[in-house]
């Protein structure tokens, strides 16, 4: 896991609501990444720490088509942008994502997030075809929330695990080293344990080099509910970013582009003020204040949106 930085919570804070009186502003440094929800805020389940409470019957977002998200890969190239996420929801569901996918990586290359339940054989033989044939790679991050069924299924409802683990199976099996992403749901005391279940586990169903990522648990959208809401004092002040590497902020070197046009990253996008314009560029040239809670573990762990991983390909 990324390292805890200690923020000087005490200054420049309003002492009613214990909210910052400013809240800073963070330019975008470059656009190195640009993500697409995909398949808007709809998912074939509904997780119980969704921070964005994505659910087969959430039409917030809907499913982007592959005309959309051509246009946007068009405006990166003049932007520079080096490397493509794509979340939801659940992207497969989404009917055009293979060839969304196979459309991007003749632009450069990217990233899918999936929950594992429909890669099926037949598409996990053509994700192996669509890297084969291009000059980028092309990665795939499987959400896993624990290292057995029970652990798992209380967290992604009933049956998950087993079809989770059957298409992490096929990824390896066709050559890819996929990067378990498993959200942070237990006490710190328990992170060795934790994580040596992962890695039996995973061991075990055939995944002798396992990748992992650790995510920091998102206080908001279901997980609010699930657990607790952020504490008062859990603001981004200016005071706070005073030495600090703005660079490690997703919105200093990303956007995120919808079916309602472009956010400043996967975490807000149901947030009225995170909407930053219809193109890229308009949303390039606008600044974000963190007046999010949200925005807190950001500033407090820094790169939860991209590829890092906790455990790397030689454990």
């Amino acid at each position: 896991m990324s390292g805890i930085q200690a923020p000087n919570v005490s200054c420049n804070l309003d002492k009613a609501s214990r909210k910052p009186t400013r809240f800073p502003l963070v330019r975008l440094e470059a656009l190195d990444n640009l993500w697409f929800q995909v398949s808007g805020t709809l998912c074939n389940i509904a997780c119980e720490h969704c921070f964005i409470s994505c659910s087969p019957t959430n039409h917030s977002f809907e499913f982007m088509t592959l005309e959309q998200v051509k246009g946007y890969l068009e405006e990166s190239v003049r932007l520079g942008v080096k490397e493509y996420y794509f979340t939801g929801g659940e992207p497969f569901m989404n009917r055009q994502i293979l060839d969304i996918l196979e459309l991007t990586l003749q632009y450069g290359p990217a990233t899918v997030l999936t929950n594992g339940m429909l890669l099926r054989p037949r598409v996990v033989e053509r994700l192996a075809e669509i890297e084969a044939q291009s000059i980028y790679s092309l990665e795939i991050r499987l959400s896993l929330d624990g290292y057995t069924e029970e652990m798992n299924d209380a967290i992604r409802g009933k049956g998950v695990f087993q079809k989770a683990m059957a298409g992490m199976k096929r990824l390896v099996e066709h050559g890819f080293l996929p990067i378990i992403t498993v959200a942070k749901t237990w006490e710190d005391s328990e992170d060795e344990a934790v994580l040596e279940g992962f890695l039996n586990t995973l061991r075990a169903h055939g995944y002798q080099r396992p990748r992992i990522k650790i995510l920091p648990s998102l206080r908001i959208g279901r997980e609010a509910a699930r657990s607790h809401g952020y504490e008062d004092y859990e603001y981004v002040s200016e005071e706070m970013m005073q030495g600090y590497d703005a660079s490690n902020l997703i919105c200093a070197n990303s956007r995120i582009a919808t079916s309602k046009g472009v956010y400043v990253c996967p975490i807000l996008i149901e947030a009225r003020d995170a909407w930053l314009g219809n193109t890229l560029s308009e949303s390039a040239a606008v600044g974000y204040r963190l007046r999010h809670q949200a925005c807190f573990t950001c500033y407090m762990f820094g790169s939860i949106c991209s590829n890092f991983v906790s455990v790397g390909r030689n454990v």
